[in-house]
């Protein structure tokens, strides 16, 4: 498994809703254990981590709508070449390089 693809499966594990239990149980476990050190600067972090969680969930729902949008007009048309149909399991990079070499 290279990087790309690790990152990958890391930005869609972070829009799951199991990532905000961890966001809640870490608060919990930092104001229980160090009470001491949770000022501003750590509410700021935890509100930073909760805002970044929020906007990658909305961007992964609308990317899996988008999706399934386009997954429906490649089948109404009929005609659409079948790799194109899975292209949303394939990395990001190589998805750019298919593109790049379809323009040309």
């Amino acid at each position: 498994m290279d990087a790309g693809s690790i990152l990958t499966k890391l930005g869609t594990l972070t829009a799951r809703p199991w990532a905000f239990l961890i966001l809640i149980a870490y608060a919990v476990l930092w104001l229980t254990f160090e009470r001491d050190s949770f000022d501003w600067h750590g509410f700021a972090t935890l509100a930073t981590w909760a805002m970044t969680l929020f906007i990658q969930r909305a961007e992964h729902r609308d990317t899996q709508a988008l999706q399934a949008k386009l997954d429906e007009l490649l089948r109404a048309t009929g005609p659409a070449r079948d790799e194109l149909a899975q292209i949303d399991q394939q990395e990001p990079e190589e998805i750019e390089r298919r593109r790049d070499s379809e323009q040309r």
